[in-house]
């Protein structure tokens, strides 16, 4: 959904429903501001940021230059001391990102009403992701989102979204020296072992399988690992955190979506979800969920945050908070800035006009920007409540190049946030528990966890 058309869907719900204030995610800021001030100061770490860790046997080293560059450590001036450090560490972890939404942007471009711009993944683009900025976040492995907009009528929703499958299946063939399709978490250490990067395939929004299983098992043979109950919207069996709720949660046919997942060995994501949906779905599933891209929220006290109490119960199930870098989920300030001025964005008729009005209000009040520091902020209060086995990381970026936290602006900038765990006294196994093995457990478990035979 482009920025503007997500500024009037927050004024709509705004003036609808006072209750409902914090809802959607808020409009994006403006690229180009100049100069990005150092990282607020941190804990200092005890390791020695010297001791680089010696590369595990059975992963491919990723072969490229170093990030020791300018525009890499711009971020903190004391990025250089640790960075080596989280280098060495990385290319001995598996680091899997749990969502990005790349294929909904290439779909967009073919089916927009302008030219159509064409994009070599294998070469640097404008965009967020592509190969090169992969290899040099050291990404070893990618859920690469299907998602189709709310908009589309519901009996459209499941033909819509096997053709964005099917597009990220093209892609991954395309590029097949670089990417692997990843049916399982053995298929990824697989990919790891070979150099490439394994791709995996995440459903977001239940509005893909509309009121039937059938879609879901069909989804889920042609690669998807994942299904996100809902989106933005309340769907026919499932309340969205930020749209009005009709089941109080799950209904019947909800419940037995999730046990329809627990079936297939496909896990079961609450991000976008009530929290009347998060609680029930933790109870009904038999295996680990997760929270692809999520954050905390008593941080940011955004409705698509995960509030305390559900925290508490993840460690229960097994399951796996994927921490996210979107502004408004990472940092109070930056929710606080959007809100209040969802009104006048969601006056915009086009980007054009949005951009226009945007750039009139940062003109009376500075935007208030997320930084790399508060993203590990909400990584760090993650783990305090559930612990360093159920943390997990998450970028979400959708290629606008700009809605972007400071410090972390594609996906090449991963280190970064890892020399700053380090600077902050992380060590080098919870790191990779952080980067991707704590993933991995939560994949196998929900393989063990399938059964045979459908749910009566």
């Amino acid at each position: 959904m482009p920025p503007w058309s997500r500024s009037l869907a927050v004024f709509l719900l705004l003036s609808s429903s006072p209750s409902w204030a914090n809802v959607v995610r808020a409009p994006a800021k403006l690229p180009a501001r100049a100069g990005l001030a150092p990282i607020a100061a941190s804990r200092q770490s005890s390791l020695n940021p010297g001791n680089a860790s010696k590369i595990e046997p059975g992963i491919a080293p990723s072969n490229l230059p170093s990030l020791a560059s300018p525009t890499f450590l711009e971020s903190s001036p004391e990025a250089d001391v640790y960075l080596p450090q989280a280098l060495a560490i990385l290319e001995s972890a598996i680091l899997i990102d749990g969502h990005n939404d790349l294929s909904a942007k290439l779909e967009r471009e073919a089916s927009g009403p302008g030219p159509v711009k064409t994009y070599d993944l294998a070469s640097e683009t404008d965009l967020d992701t592509d190969i090169p900025k992969l290899r040099e976040g050291r990404v070893r492995g990618q859920f690469w989102a299907a998602f189709v907009s709310g908009k589309v009528p519901t009996k459209q929703m499941p033909r819509r979204y096997l053709k964005q499958v099917k597009l990220i299946r093209g892609m991954i063939d395309r590029y097949s020296d670089h990417f692997r399709l990843a049916l399982s978490a053995d298929d990824v250490a697989r990919s790891a072992e070979e150099g490439r990067i394994a791709s995996l395939i995440g459903i977001e929004g239940g509005n893909a399988i509309g009121n039937s299983l059938k879609p879901l098992r069909k989804l889920f043979k042609l690669g998807a690992r994942y299904m996100t109950l809902t989106h933005n919207d309340t769907t026919a069996w499932a309340d969205s955190a930020t749209d009005k709720p009709r089941h109080n949660g799950l209904s019947k046919f909800g419940v037995s979506v999730v046990k329809e997942m627990n079936r297939l060995g496909m896990m079961v994501d609450l991000s976008h979800v009530s929290e009347e949906v998060m609680d029930q779905a933790i109870t009904v599933s038999k295996a680990p969920i997760i929270f692809s891209h999520s954050n905390a929220r008593a941080l940011s006290d955004h409705k698509r945050n995960i509030p305390t109490p559900i925290l508490e119960r993840i460690p229960e199930n097994g399951g796996l908070v994927m921490a996210t870098f979107i502004p408004e989920f990472v940092s109070q300030a930056t929710w606080d800035w959007n809100s209040a001025r969802a009104e006048k964005l969601g006056a915009a008729v086009n980007h054009e006009d949005y951009l226009r009005i945007r750039a009139e209000l940062e003109a009376e009040t500075p935007y208030e920007e997320s930084t790399i520091s508060q993203v590990a902020d909400q990584i760090e209060y993650i783990v305090s409540v559930v612990g360093y086995d159920h943390i997990g990381i998450s970028g979400d970026f959708y290629q606008t190049g700009w809605d972007v936290t400071r410090g972390l602006e594609n996906v090449s900038k991963y280190p970064a946030l890892f020399a700053e765990l380090l600077r902050r006294g992380w060590n080098e196994s919870n790191l990779k528990k952080l980067a991707g093995k704590n993933l991995l457990r939560v994949m196998k478990a929900v393989e063990k966890a399938a059964l045979p035979s459908p749910v009566p």
